[in-house]
């Protein structure tokens, strides 16, 4: 098996209404998975203007949603590519998470999901927010 850390994962958050993240790599794109189902948090005044990253948005998905068993669904898709891309020497893969406004569903899953890949593989992953860090689309 060639080495888990050649391959190079960017995630990124985006708001489905400015567009899908373009793929950099030259690759023609990735996984895009689509967090609209997960209930938003950002319809509540209280968590209007905290992200997927704040503690209280994270409660309120853990008691409110079923997001977790969402990216364990997630990770069964992906898992499979992974395993191929090591195996085969790849070296970029790119997974989307979209919401609406990309700030607290998106964010929460590709935090996550960011953790999930480097405990399960050692891969070498890069997470950005395109709306909440201003990361060019």
């Amino acid at each position: 098996m060639n080495d888990p850390k050649q391959l190079k994962v960017s995630i990124n958050s985006f708001a489905y209404k400015k567009g899908i993240p373009e793929d950099s790599t030259g690759n023609g794109g990735g996984f895009v998975f689509d967090c609209r189902g997960i209930l938003n948090p950002g319809r509540y005044e209280r968590y209007m203007y905290l992200t997927g990253k704040d503690p209280e948005v994270i409660d309120f998905f853990k008691k409110n949603s079923r997001i977790d068993e969402f990216l364990e669904k997630v990770m069964t898709v992906v898992d499979i590519n992974i395993q191929c891309y090591i195996e085969r020497g790849f070296t970029d893969l790119m997974i989307n998470f979209g919401c609406t406004g990309g700030q607290h569903r998106s964010v929460y899953c590709a935090e996550n999901f960011g953790r999930l890949l480097q405990e399960k593989y050692g891969v070498t992953v890069s997470v950005k927010h395109h709306e909440i860090d201003g990361a060019a689309s």
